[in-house]
């Protein structure tokens, strides 16, 4: 057995993301570059860092190659503790064959003996596709003051968006009484965010009678959850009041990242009591051109910028020709822009070259043009006009 830890943290990063298309078809969506500088499953990991949990399980599935180099050892987000650290855990065979996750809770079941290693008195459940900034430890205190079973993050959602999530209903103490996963008809707008801490004697129990449930989705909003609530756990709801998205669409994705630009944009990545952790500073300083334009823009390290780019953001290693002009648009690492070219409300994937005097988009139109990772555009192949997703 490891060194005791009072909390361990499973990460579910498994995730395809299928809603961002292009985006997602060659790497696993917490992996899927974000704000420049970082990629989705960053923010996560930060806040375990500035949470002090040290011992963070990352439940991987889906192309997770390019997520597997990048976690690494957990060193840039200060996870590589002697007695803690960072485990990709992917599924694996066992001497009844294995299988793929089936689930959310089948994800945490495969691990129970990752989980007993380390003998918690709880477990932080919590997903790697989120953009948010939380201090776990209050949520931890909260549950222990509780004396709780389950404890589960919230926030108050739009009620025309409430039947998108696991919704429930708690009484004035936040002890909840009721659970439903997508209600066609909520009676109440306090929406789950996926993040949960279960004290483990209690969902190590349930992962086991899950596992045994033939009928079950082993799916912890769908299954889990409502089983212990009928068992008349002590299950309690936890209110988070700041930000939180789930980047699953590209309009989302777009939009969130051009809130990056606003001068009191929510989301603020650049205050210093919770830092954003990023694996990301092996490249050298950006360089801007003598007749370059930069307006409105964030520009990452080894950039190399000599035309325009306006109110977009350039991630790390991304290249802008003579004569070629950003605006309103999104590269992700390595991207290449060519010699007069037009880039218009665009995301372009990682390592793809746009050649030169190529128009993507329009300053007309709202539609957001997308290009997948290594791809390669030239003038001649969009004549009739780029698919948009």
């Amino acid at each position: 057995m490891m060194r005791q830890q009072e909390c361990v943290a499973m990460l579910l990063a498994g995730g395809q993301g299928s809603r961002l298309g292009a985006l997602t078809k060659k790497i696993a969506k917490p992996a899927v570059a974000f704000g420049g500088k970082y990629r989705i499953i960053d923010f996560s990991l930060s806040n375990c860092t500035n949470s002090n949990i040290n011992t963070v399980g990352v439940l991987t599935q889906y192309k997770p190659l390019l997520l597997n180099s990048y976690i690494s050892t957990g060193a840039a987000w200060d996870l590589d503790d002697a007695y803690g650290g960072v485990f990709l855990l992917p599924p694996y065979a066992t001497e009844t064959g294995g299988q793929w996750y089936q689930g959310t809770a089948d994800a945490i079941f495969q691990n129970i003996d990752f989980i007993d290693n380390y003998d918690p008195q709880y477990v932080l459940v919590i997903s790697g596709d989120h953009l948010y900034k939380m201090d776990y430890s209050l949520m931890l205190d909260f549950h222990k003051k509780n004396d709780a079973d389950l404890t589960i993050s919230v926030m108050e959602v739009p009620w025309e968006d409430a039947s998108r999530f696991g919704i429930l209903t708690a009484d004035d103490t936040g002890r909840i009484s009721k659970f439903s996963e997508k209600p066609k008809n909520p009676d109440s707008n306090l929406a789950s965010m996926g993040i949960y801490i279960f004290s483990w004697p209690v969902l190590k129990e349930a992962l086991l009678k899950d596992s045994l449930n033939s009928s079950s989705d082993h799916d912890f909003g769908k299954n889990v959850i409502p089983m212990l609530l009928g068992e008349g756990k002590k299950l309690y709801a936890y209110t988070f009041t700041g930000y939180w998205k789930d980047v699953g669409t590209i309009d989302s994705y777009y939009n969130t990242n051009m809130e990056l630009l606003n001068p009191d944009s929510p989301f603020n990545i650049f205050e210093e009591n919770m830092r954003v952790f990023s694996n990301s500073n092996i490249y050298p300083p950006h360089y801007i051109g003598p007749d370059a334009v930069v307006e409105n823009s964030l520009v990452c390290n080894g950039c190399r910028v000599r035309g325009e780019i306006h109110h977009s953001i350039l991630s790390f290693d991304v290249h802008i020709e003579d004569g070629a002009r950003v605006t309103d648009s999104i590269l992700l690492p390595g991207a290449k822009i060519g010699k007069n070219a037009r880039i218009f409300r665009s995301i372009i994937g990682e390592q793809s070259v746009i050649g030169e005097d190529t128009v993507l988009g329009s300053p007309d139109s709202q539609e957001i043009t997308v290009i997948g990772d290594n791809e390669t555009i030239a003038a001649s192949q969009i004549k009739g006009g780029v698919s948009h997703e």
